[in-house]
């Protein structure tokens, strides 16, 4: 057994193995949620674990999407460090690109979504449904579909996303919630100033925590409070993770091995790969597709399929097109225009923050329904035609 577990975490550390877990296991909840056991499915992804009160007893599902998914997001917004400081991004003309191609798929979907809406107030508050990407989806769709492509797609659908998804949590905080917990907000903005000075303080003090604490006992408590802290401040707590992985030191200091990024990285992704991210799509990917009545004549539906699908595709590559037209951006020369599309259309796989914000948009069974099929249909038709142009992509880079 010993000898078999480093094999295990090997195979982890890989995006294609991370993939096809994490695609199963939405495979598997979509089946069981549709299945005479569906009533076993949401006995279990809303039971409530956690000590009393409102912000730490939360659902199965919600520890899953709220927790386990601030793993993942750790490790994603540490590679973007990693990317900023000695990678790719460190040109900016180059890591503008991706940053503006979120915008663009940020705010194109959105459009898209209130013109096809228009007039029906009830309906356009769902205006921010089509706007968020799912990374932990696209990352794997990429992994899988597109082996082969040059590793600086990659770094731009990574920087897409994750910018992507501070914009989508922002625009919950704004428009979708009632109200934020500023005591807890400034609480966590603290918390995060100790881990920056803990990461790269070298006067005395923190120099000699960090000598004679071991680094699970003063990183791990840590980052539970700085966790804790941001969920109950009423921003979405995966924030907490990109923040985090943004803070961390990238370059290693006398005594050191490795930086304390890439330890974390080497520890952490093989649990975000083989458990967080697994479960989270068993308890979030288990949409019940029965109830969606007057599917196709809703407008909504059909708000959110143009959004996804084609606002993600024309906001994302049009923007990026503009701007290396008309500024001084550039493309990485070992991409082309053709990649950019694959990112656009891996944009339209808007799963777990679509979902959120479909939740706190409707309060009517149909609407929500609707809303919910109509993420799942849109990120499944997504899923396949990136698949397909990354695929081809992939195959001619191979010959």
């Amino acid at each position: 057994m010993p000898a078999v577990l480093p094999r295990i975490t090997a195979a982890l550390r890989s995006d294609t193995v991370s993939g096809l877990l994490l695609i199963g296991a939405a495979l598997v909840a979509l089946a069981w949620a549709n299945s005479p056991l569906a009533g076993s499915y949401e006995a279990l992804r809303s039971f409530a674990i956690g000590p009393a009160g409102p912000h730490l007893r939360l659902t199965v599902q919600e520890w899953a999407a709220d927790g386990l998914l601030a793993v993942f997001f750790f490790i994603v917004g540490n590679e973007l460090k990693q990317e900023l400081v000695h990678g790719e991004l460190r040109d900016p003309r180059r890591a503008i690109l991706p940053v503006v191609a979120a915008l663009g798929g940020v705010a194109v979907p959105a459009v898209v979504f209130l013109a096809v809406n228009a007039g029906a107030a009830d309906a356009m508050r769902g205006w921010g449904i089509p706007m968020a990407t799912d990374i932990a989806f696209a990352l794997a769709v990429l992994a899988v579909a597109g082996r082969n492509l040059p590793a600086p797609l990659r770094t731009f659908l990574l920087t897409l996303a994750t910018v992507d998804d501070v914009c989508a949590v922002i625009v919950i905080a704004v428009g979708y919630t009632a109200g934020l917990n500023l005591t807890a907000l400034a609480a966590s903005a603290a918390g995060m100033a100790v881990w920056a000075w803990l990461q790269h303080g070298r006067d005395r003090a923190a120099t000699r925590l960090r000598a004679i604490v071991p680094g699970w006992l003063l990183w791990g408590p840590l980052a539970v409070v700085i966790w804790a802290l941001v969920h109950a401040s009423g921003v979405h707590a995966t924030i907490a993770g990109v923040a985090m992985g943004l803070l961390m030191r990238t370059g290693a200091r006398a005594g050191e091995t490795v930086s304390p990024s890439h330890r974390a990285e080497e520890r952490l992704r093989p649990f975000s790969a083989g458990v967080a991210l697994p479960l989270f799509a068993l308890m979030s990917a288990g949409i019940p597709l029965a109830g969606a009545g007057g599917f196709w004549s809703s407008t909504i539906t059909w708000g959110v399929l143009a959004g996804l699908i084609g606002g993600k595709l024309l906001g994302i590559l049009g923007a990026s097109w503009l701007t290396a037209r008309l500024t001084g951006a550039q493309l990485n020369p070992r991409l082309s225009w053709i990649d950019v599309a694959g990112i656009g259309l891996l944009g339209g796989i808007g799963f777990t923050v679509s979902l959120l914000i479909a939740e706190l948009s409707y309060t009517a069974p149909t609407h929500l329904t609707g809303a919910k099929a109509a993420i799942l249909f849109a990120s499944a038709a997504s899923c396949l035609l990136s698949a397909l142009v990354l695929a081809l992509r992939s195959r001619r880079v191979a010959r």
